[in-house]
């Protein structure tokens, strides 16, 4: 049974909307105060514009299934492309469940008030992160072709929820002024440490263009619909950042924004501003439907990475088996959310709500990033390109280098420095050895008896 092309332009777009833009970011960037609208700009143009680039000219050049993992290992070697496939594949046993979280707390919001009080329940967020992915997963194994519309609907519940804040925030501009007054002195960035630490956070919300290509053999006519779905995604992901984070540095005084809910805050307060109490609890039902939207299109994506190493026999062969009825990399799937689901538990171990959504999202920062560098030494090795391509690849590695040491460094308000540290770090170490051991031993299984 072979991978069946279920997925044109439009669904490309959307799938790489659901999958790069994270709202959380948004309302990370909006906390940061109005300067984070200057650092995405800088961010667009020291990490988006590489990343874009180097996506688009590998896939273009090698339009196979795998993507990232098939790029290194023609660049590097078997080891590499494993390793990056690895660590790409595990990191989003913490990114999804990082992502669940903030659906959560955001889902709160449909409630009003009287859900507010679940806001610190840890079994809460456990039971909506387990719920999310059983949905997201059962979506996937039946196939991208009904997937693709959780897809489709991730990526319409993200921008919605912020073209309706832009045009409320507008509105409220227009007949009552900003909450926040912004002097030019206000949009120049700070280079204290934790204001590094958000710069990497700005280039984690540009991540993922690289997605798509996972699915190339389920994309139609790849080589040409990747390439042109980046730059139409790409307009469409920046606009949502840069209007969606002024919108909330506009609707809330300085100080109150939060780095996990800002979004439906000023959603909420805008509402309440213009006589419009419904429009948060509407608004909360799109933003949850865009972030399990964001978990499948991610499970859809990273599923094809152990799939490939299972036929290449990197990982045991039960990976690269196809599901009998709907032809889908199920094994992964089911493997892929058990160990979400792992993660999601863990994530509270010894902190509170907050304390465990910042331990999942530097860990899936470092152990997401290190791929990274190699794909764009990558697109430098496998050559190709010209000068300018080449400077953009190395940009793309130092940006990426940079933030990948400053996830390591604990929130300045982190409950538990040292445990914050030794989770993020043990962590994605734990990551690396374990799929260096897993090699190994393929290796060793594959090793001719007497050689």
């Amino acid at each position: 049974m072979r991978l069946k092309r279920t997925m044109g332009f439009w669904d490309v777009v959307l799938f790489l909307v659901a999958a790069v833009v994270g709202l959380r970011w948004i309302a990370t960037a909006a906390a940061a105060g109005p300067s984070s609208l200057v650092v995405w700009v800088i961010g667009f143009a020291a990490f988006f514009v590489p990343l874009a680039f180097t996506v688009i000219h590998l896939s273009a050049r090698y339009p196979e299934e795998g993507g990232l993992y098939v790029w290194v290992k023609l660049a590097f070697g078997d080891f590499a492309g494993f390793i990056a496939g690895w660590m790409y594949w595990t990191s989003n046993l913490v990114y999804l469940p990082g992502l669940l979280y903030f659906s959560a707390a955001n889902a709160l919001y449909i409630g009003g008030s009287s859900w507010q009080s679940l806001a610190h329940s840890a079994p809460y967020f456990i039971a909506v992160s387990l719920g999310g992915l059983v949905l997201a997963t059962w979506l996937n194994v039946v196939g991208l072709g009904v997937g693709k519309w959780l897809h489709n609907a991730g990526g319409l519940g993200t921008w919605i929820p912020i073209g309706l804040l832009v045009a409320m925030v507008a509105i409220a501009l227009a007949r009552f002024g900003p909450a926040t007054d912004i002097a030019a002195a206000d949009l120049v960035p700070r280079t204290g440490l934790g204001d590094m630490i958000f710069w990497s956070t700005i280039a984690f919300g540009f991540a993922g263009l690289e997605t798509a290509s996972l699915m190339s053999e389920e994309i139609v006519d790849a080589g040409r619909t990747i390439p042109r779905a980046i730059v139409t995604a790409g307009a469409i992901i920046t606009s949502i950042y840069v209007l969606g984070t002024a919108a909330v540095v506009l609707a809330l005084p300085a100080g109150q924004v939060s780095s996990l809910s800002g979004v439906m805050q000023a959603v909420q307060a805008t509402g309440d501003r213009l006589g419009l109490p419904g429009a948060a609890a509407a608004a909360a039902v799109l933003v949850t439907i865009g972030n399990i939207g964001g978990v499948g299109a991610w499970l859809a994506a990273t599923a094809r990475l152990p799939f490939v190493a299972g036929l290449d026999r990197t990982l045991p062969p039960a990976f690269g088996r196809l599901h009998p009825r709907w032809g889908t990399p199920h094994v992964a799937l089911y493997v892929q959310v058990a160990g979400a689901a792992v993660f999601v538990v863990l994530g509270q171990a010894g902190t509170g709500v907050k304390g465990a959504y910042d331990a999942l999202v530097g860990i899936g920062v470092i152990s997401y990033f290190i791929p990274y560098l190699l794909l764009f030494a990558a697109v430098i090795k496998l050559g190709g390109t010209r000068l300018v391509g080449r400077l953009l690849a190395a940009l793309g590695f130092a940006v990426t280098g940079i933030s990948i040491a400053l996830a390591a460094v604990p929130p300045e308000d982190s409950e538990n420095p040292a445990l914050a540290v030794g989770k993020v770090v043990g962590s994605s170490v734990a990551l690396l050895a374990i799929g260096a051991l897993l090699y190994a031993r393929a290796r060793a299984r594959m090793k001719p008896r007497g050689g």
